[in-house]
C-alpha cells in the first residue's frame, strides 16, 4: 500500500473539504473516531493509501492532545505519527470523493473497524 506523507495528506484533507455534495457517507456525522455505523456501505469506499510509514516497526500507542482533548473528541488533533492516525489507512469515499481514515482497532477479544473524517483544520504535523 502507498505510504501518503503529510503534505499528500493535506491534500487530500483540502479536497475533502471542498465537497459540498450531500452523499451517504456523511448522513452520520464522523468527526471523531467512533465504530463503523452499519449506514455505511464499505464496497462504496476504496483505499488510497496509509499513514504507516513501516509496516515492520512498532507504532507508538501514545496520543497527541496538546489542548487536552481526548480520543473520540470531535477537534482532537489529527496527528499523523501518533496513535490511532499511525495505523490508519486513507479511504475515499466513490460516491463523492470525501476521504476518511480508518483503522482496525484490535482489543482483548474483538476487532473493530473505527472511522473518522479527514479534516484539514484538525491536521498536525507533530513529530514525535
Amino acid at each position: 500500500m502507498v505510504f501518503i506523507d503529510f503534505p499528500a495528506l493535506s491534500t487530500l484533507a483540502a479536497a475533502s473539504a471542498a465537497v459540498t455534495q450531500k452523499c451517504s457517507c456523511c448522513a452520520v456525522p464522523l468527526d471523531a473516531w467512533q465504530r463503523l455505523p452499519t449506514s455505511l456501505e464499505l464496497d462504496r469506499f476504496e483505499e488510497v493509501g496509509t499513514l504507516r510509514e513501516d509496516p515492520y516497526e512498532e507504532p507508538t500507542f501514545d496520543e497527541y492532545h496538546p489542548q487536552g482533548t481526548r480520543y473520540d473528541s470531535v477537534d482532537a488533533p489529527i496527528a499523523p505519527r501518533f496513535y490511532p492516525a499511525n495505523l490508519s489507512q486513507v479511504a475515499r469515499c466513490l460516491n463523492c470523493g470525501r476521504h476518511y481514515l480508518r483503522y482496525n482497532e484490535a482489543g482483548g477479544y474483538f476487532t473493530e473497524l473505527r472511522i473518522r473524517a479527514l479534516r484539514p483544520e484538525l491536521l498536525a504535523d507533530a513529530p514525535l
